[in-house]
């Protein structure tokens, strides 16, 4: 449950560069840029936290779910470009909790798929389609206030992006899920999931810019805002990473409702940091202010609905079936599910490898602040640097946590 809180403060902070849409900039330049953050931070955090060597012993195990982790890849690379678009028509505070509807999509998948809330009983059930309900309120309070505070071509249109990206990211959570009841180690699937990422994204780019030519031309345009860009991705990855360790621990059932609260922290970004609803009416504000209030509370009586024993194990009969279906060591998958390492001493040594990625993400990051401009967006820095304190106190805690209970296993 830490982990899903974290990750909802980090999922929430990565969206802010995406207020740069504002500036004219191309949505699709937007997410290729991100993604490129993505792709750094999703090969540098595994080899600096546990190492490459790590990630091969998961691929000689498991080289099925490379596969998986490279279709949840594409899928996120298309439903992050749709976020863009979302907030550049109906901006960051209104669209995001309309595509946290994925939580919806995720107890659905976890429970046809995965055994998840099966014998959880009367008041456990009650508690997640209570949740249910009340996310889906929300998210119609907030899908009316943002027809008020748009042209209605805009506002159907970011609309329509925003729900887009929720159906994306919540069939997304599929391949995460099935990833882990077959042992993969939460650093392994991050890796491979960014080619997914890379090659969905640059095909979009290629196609809208205008082939290789057009790509560059837009980046280098844009190349005062790559720092910020890649920042955004990175920071994404972090978030991302927590969402897995969730995932992993208590279901997608209950872990992405729970790192959907990303859409508060969506909220304080855009109303503190980006001024956004200034000029509001009252009506509307207090809509938007009780559409998140409410989906907030959803996805807390959802996460709360704790798994009893009767529903672990079907979450232990999906595992078996996971396993035998791809001829994996029962042991092997039972240690990794209960947040064991039986490759530890594997993963434990650094490469030359290891430290090579860890140098290249850290050069392109700085080769990137070396051209970065302030952007042309009306910001304030005192409300930024609380919100950034706070995401940072929540990282320590719930990182000390994992490394205390299971060495980030």
């Amino acid at each position: 449950m830490l982990s899903g809180v974290t990750a909802g403060a980090w999922l929430g902070a990565a969206e802010a560069p995406t207020k740069l849409v504002t500036l004219g900039i191309p949505p699709v330049a937007i997410s290729l840029v991100m993604v490129l953050g993505v792709f750094l931070a999703r090969w540098s955090l595994p080899a600096l936290l546990r190492g490459t060597a790590g990630v091969r012993a998961d691929l000689a195990r498991a080289p099925h779910l490379v596969v998986w982790a490279v279709l949840a890849g594409g899928l996120w690379a298309v439903a992050n470009t749709l976020t863009v678009h979302a907030i550049r028509d109906v901006g960051l505070a209104i669209a995001f909790p309309l595509w946290n509807a994925n939580g919806l999509l995720g107890i659905v998948w976890g429970a046809l798929l995965f055994g998840e809330l099966r014998g959880a009983g009367a008041a456990r059930w009650l508690g997640v389609c209570g949740g249910a309900a009340v996310l889906f309120a929300g998210a119609v309070l907030l899908g009316l206030a943002s027809v008020e505070q748009a042209p209605p071509a805009a506002a159907a249109r970011g609309i329509a992006a925003a729900l887009g990206a929720g159906v994306l990211w919540g069939t997304m959570y599929v391949p995460y899920r099935k990833a882990y009841l077959t042992g993969m180690h939460p650093l392994s699937f991050l890796a491979f999931f960014t080619l997914g990422e890379v090659a969905t994204m640059g095909t979009l780019a290629w196609t809208e810019l205008g082939g290789p030519a057009g790509v560059w031309q837009t980046l280098a345009a844009a190349r005062g805002v790559w720092f910020w860009l890649l920042l955004g991705g990175f920071v994404w990855v972090i978030g991302d990473l927590f969402q897995q360790y969730a995932a992993k621990y208590i279901g997608i059932g209950r872990g992405i409702p729970l790192s959907n609260t990303n859409q508060l922290w969506g909220l304080l970004w855009g109303v503190f940091v980006f001024g956004e609803l200034a000029d509001a009416e009252g009506a509307v504000l207090a809509r938007v202010v009780a559409g998140s209030l409410l989906m907030a509370a959803g996805a807390l009586a959802i996460a709360l609905s704790s798994a009893p024993v009767r529903e672990h194990q079907h979450w232990q009969a999906a595992a078996a079936r996971e396993a035998q279906r791809y001829g994996l060591d029962p042991a092997w998958v039972q240690a990794r599910l209960a947040g064991e390492d039986p490759d530890g001493s594997v993963a434990s040594r650094r490469s030359p490898l290891d430290w090579a990625l860890v140098a290249f993400a850290s050069a392109a990051f700085l080769a990137a602040a070396a051209v970065a401009e302030a952007p042309a967006l009306a910001f304030r820095g005192s409300a930024a640097l609380a919100l950034c304190a706070a995401s940072v106190a929540l990282l320590v805690w719930c990182a000390l946590a994992l490394w205390r209970t299971t060495r980030f296993g």
